[in-house]
């Protein structure tokens, strides 16, 4: 298999599970490991095209964000609250991550704890899903300085290669009473610092392990990754609204238990 094909499933899995509580990085190693690549060798690729999955976000939202914008220059105090409650769930994983980051890349190369954490993922969002209580939240700007606190520490635990970070954000905002697509919009606009910090921290800290040879493969995961993630936000909310998150849940335990034996039998 080229190089090329190689670099367009990856780019097809990254825009699929991005913003799916599934584990994009856990199905992007799982993804390496079935094809029979070097996880450590497409880690940076991996990495570098995240931001193409961001860009579906930008395009999706993009009058939100121009609303948002506005109102900063006009002291607006949805604009505040909006910008105030993203980085107040975006600063625990700035920190974590850099005390934590050469433990974490470890991780990142390890299928079995990815296939564990899909496991124990997709039990947790069935317990969330049966006992949480969301309400009518009233958008991203209604959250309160605590649930907005309380998702970013959650988001931590996607440090964890398998566990998902948007699964994580999700499911956190709706164990504090969020509803369902005020949850998802924040995971959404909370991937935005998020992913670009990391992409560039992990760009920087390999920048020798990055050539012009590179660029190609690169770019073209980029593209398909943005073209996807683009596809797939458009429908995941109209699915989690009608069905809940029980169908990802039901996903999750099924490829991480198929993912184990697998890895078991090699």
């Amino acid at each position: 298999m080229t190089d090329w094909l190689v670099a367009i499933i990856l780019g097809i899995v990254e825009g699929l599970t991005e913003f799916l509580p599934v584990s994009s990085t856990g199905h992007l190693i799982l993804a390496t490991e079935l094809l029979g690549y070097d996880a450590g060798r497409w880690a940076i690729f991996n990495i570098a095209i995240q931001p193409g999955a961001i860009l579906a976000v930008v395009v999706l939202y993009w009058r939100t964000f121009m609303d948002v914008l506005k109102g900063l220059f006009t002291l607006e105090s949805g604009a505040i609250a909006f910008v105030r409650n993203l980085l107040l769930a975006f600063f625990p994983a700035v920190i974590l991550g850099l005390a934590f980051g050469d433990i974490i890349e470890v991780m990142l190369e390890n299928a079995v704890i990815v296939a564990w954490a899909l496991i124990i993922g997709g039990f947790a969002i069935l317990v969330v899903e049966k006992y949480a209580k969301p309400e009518e939240s009233g958008g991203v700007a209604a959250l309160s300085v605590k649930q907005s606190a309380m998702i970013g520490l959650v988001q931590c635990l996607a440090m964890i290669p398998g566990v998902s970070r948007s699964g994580a954000t999700i499911l956190g905002a709706m164990s504090l009473g969020i509803d369902r697509k005020t949850a998802a919009e924040f995971s959404f606009f909370l991937a935005m610092p998020t992913l670009t910090g990391a992409t560039i921290l992990q760009l920087f800290k390999h920048r020798d392990q990055v050539s012009m040879d590179d660029m190609g493969l690169i770019g073209i995961g980029f593209f398909v990754s943005f073209v996807v993630a683009w596809i797939v936000i458009k429908a995941f909310l109209a699915v989690v609204t009608r069905y809940g998150f029980g169908p990802f849940a039901w996903y999750r335990i099924i490829a991480g238990t198929a993912a184990l034996i697998w890895l078991a039998q090699r």
